[in-house]
């Protein structure tokens, strides 16, 4: 009896990609608001250097779905170039792709795929996942892994622009070689500088003569300042009475939001939150470095808005686009809606400051982004077309399309393209960032919303001074993490007897 996935099975001529592996191979290894609006820009009719292919849906129509991000340009970006792919199918293989999408908030959108996927329901073929979710859509053989995907597609085994990339967007879990995602948006944390302030010769010399010191002026200066230095800048630059503050940081409950913010504080100093290997917590995030972080973070609030304890992605796109901060500390990703067409001359994106003094002064960040995993319930042709669609989506034509767009691509050949600093104005930082260890990612472990939850309910706790004592809110969050990686056998030890009866 003939196999019949062997349509699926035959070798590459010359000059063509390979095609993908029989589904049950597949299975095998599986067990912001202001950006929604963001126009489509006019799409260019490629002529691709690949040659027509004979293809099993060849003269088909496939309905594919893809779940994103609402109000997120990335998520954004896939609906507004998916035509691009149609045109590209339709040309190379002769079948037509059809996409709908649907979205979620970051704080609903796991819920929704997990919903989904839970009844081994093929609703969405392909999933932008945030990085944290790999764990959780992996353990249960929600999504494929991708190790014999890249093997037998050429195009998809990319030479990363750093370390960081995989370990944050790809693997799962940390340390090994196993591949459940690839990087749809990559994202570091940036400081947007108003040019317009910090290059006004009068703002220079009446900071000049305050603190006998330059204002930075270039990429370079920010390159080595440190937090210390940089709040003379946001001091300089809080003037309540004319409404404008010194910067923006993100503090709120919301998802991950004060998370992402005061990790950098934490990472940079020499803090951390876990040991992965072994599951432990308390004792790594309740130190005394750790404390001192938060306590640094809340300082910080002197220096903003006020309601700025509430703040996430789109209350700082606001202030800054209304001209209420002088810098911002803002995710990359979302630098359209950061730089206005009217900003766009007045805007500098350059690295955020080291933390620390002199020789130990150090610069982590959070890593952001987003990769693409793939339903591991998809029938033969959609998981055809979800293996398609990735083959073209890193084709270094589309790459560049994506940031010339606005996104973020992650490969080393169109990062180091001719040319690609000048696509956008935080290019040059987005790289900065993603080189050596100036940012990480954290958990993917499949109990980060139950972790996740419970360290944003203590951190912005200590943040809205409902808990006066930073170690206590660590305490809380470590004793509680430790309890559920312990119920879920990550961890070899509970809580130690100086857990009980701990609060906010």
């Amino acid at each position: 009896m003939p196999d019949k996935h062997s349509k699926f099975g035959r070798n590459p001529g010359a000059g063509e990609s390979k095609l993908i592996l029989p589904r049950r191979t597949l299975l095998k290894g599986a067990s912001a608001t202001a950006l929604a609006g963001t126009a489509a820009v006019a799409m260019p009719r490629y002529v691709y250097s690949q040659q027509r292919e004979d293809h099993p849906l060849a003269g088909q129509t496939i309905d594919m779905a893809i779940l994103g991000i609402a109000g997120w340009l990335p998520s954004s970006l896939a609906v507004q170039m998916s035509p691009l792919f149609s045109e590209y199918a339709q040309e190379r293989f002769g079948y037509t792709a059809e996409f709908s999408f649907a979205d979620a908030p970051f704080s609903g959108l796991f819920q929704r795929a997990a919903t989904s996927l839970a009844t081994r329901s093929q609703e969405y073929n392909i999933i932008i996942s945030d990085s944290q979710w790999l764990g959780a859509l992996a353990s249960p053989g929600w999504i494929i892994q991708l190790n014999d995907v890249i093997s037998q597609n050429p195009n998809l085994d990319i030479e990363w622009y750093g370390p960081v990339v995989p370990n944050t967007y790809m693997i799962y879990p940390d340390g090994t070689d196993q591949i459940w995602g690839l990087p749809q948006e990559g994202d570091t944390i940036a400081l947007f500088v108003r040019k317009d302030l910090i290059q006004n010769e009068d703002e220079r010399r009446a900071f000049r003569e305050r603190y006998n010191a330059e204002l930075p002026q270039t990429f370079e200066d920010f390159e080595d300042l440190t937090m210390t230095e940089f709040e003379k800048v946001a001091e300089f630059f809080t003037r309540p009475d004319d409404e404008i503050w010194g910067t923006a940081m993100q503090y709120s409950r919301e998802y991950d939001f004060c998370s992402c913010y005061l990790y950098p504080f934490m990472f940079s100093q020499g803090g951390d939150i876990w040991n992965p290997e072994t599951g432990q917590v308390e004792g790594i995030l309740n130190s005394d470095i750790n404390a001192m972080a938060m306590e640094q973070m809340r300082h910080w609030l002197r220096y903003q808005p006020p309601g700025a304890v509430n703040y996430g992605i789109a209350e700082q796109i606001d202030v800054f686009t209304q001209g209420k901060v002088a810098t911002c500390f803002q995710w990359a990703a979302v630098g359209l809606a950061m730089i206005t067409d009217e900003m766009r001359d007045q805007i500098m994106v350059v690295a955020p400051p080291k933390h620390g003094v002199g020789d130990a002064a150090d610069r982590i960040y959070t890593m952001g982004g987003q990769p693409w995993v793939v339903n591991a319930f998809n029938d033969e042709a959609h998981m055809r077309v979800s293996i398609d669609f990735l083959n073209w989506w890193y084709l270094p034509e589309v790459q560049l399309e994506f940031a010339r767009r606005g996104g973020n691509p992650c490969g080393r050949d169109t990062l180091t393209s001719a040319g690609f600093d000048d696509l956008q104005p935080w290019f040059r930082a987005f790289k900065f960032m993603l080189e050596g260890t100036r940012s990480r990612d954290f958990w993917h472990h499949p109990k980060y919303a139950e972790m996740l939850s419970l360290q944003q309910e203590a951190f912005t706790s200590y943040m809205t001074g409902q808990t006066a004592d930073p170690m206590q809110a660590l305490n809380f969050a470590a004793c509680g993490q430790q309890q559920i990686l312990f119920d879920y056998g990550t961890a070899s030890e509970g809580p130690s007897r100086a857990c009980r009866g701990i609060s906010l």
